[in-house]
């Protein structure tokens, strides 16, 4: 893989993103820089990924230590060679760099529970569509409420979640107004 610093309005050839993707911690890295919006230091990220790792709070310290030295040595290192993120070797920080943009779009959008946005999005549709059917068709106890309310109250459904859903993005959309 040939990966060179990144220009602003270089794009990131499909099959770099997925050799960056294949490995998890690359991966947790990532997604922790989004939901963190900021920067971060390499012993916080480093703690983060352990726990992950080990599903334990806080992590073993061989197993921070292991973390904290793969990060530093291998994996920051080739995310800051693809311009992904900033790694200030120094300094000890990381963070997202806008080209990571690019690499979000290949990593899977997955709520808390496992259930993929779009999945979800179908779920509420179908059930949705389902519900005012059924209210129209005079079907007992879901005819009760008006097709009108069942709209309503699906559409401000989807509406919620989709502001959850900004909110929980926001990193990636404001930095693309900056």
């Amino acid at each position: 893989m040939n990966i060179g610093l990144l220009q602003t309005d270089d794009v990131l050839p499909e099959t770099d993103i997925h050799d960056i993707l294949r490995n998890d911690r690359r991966r947790n890295v990532i997604k922790c820089l989004q939901d963190r919006g900021r920067e971060v230091a390499l012993r916080d990220l480093a703690v983060h990924i352990a726990e992950i790792e080990t599903n334990e709070s806080p992590p073993p310290s061989n197993i921070r230590d292991s973390v904290y030295v793969s990060l530093h040595q291998t994996h920051l290192p080739k995310l800051d060679d693809a311009g992904i993120v900033d790694y200030d070797s120094d300094r000890k920080t990381i963070s997202l760099r806008r080209p990571a943009r690019q690499v979000d779009l290949y990593m899977e959008v997955v709520t808390r529970y496992g259930v993929t946005w779009a999945t979800y999005y179908r779920a509420v549709g179908t059930l949705s569509l389902l519900s005012i059917v059924l209210a129209s068709t005079n079907t007992p106890l879901i005819s009760a409420i008006d097709p009108l309310l069942w709209a309503s109250f699906f559409l401000v459904v989807i509406a919620v979640s989709t502001l959850y859903q900004f909110w929980s993005r926001r990193w990636l959309y404001l930095n693309q107004l900056l």
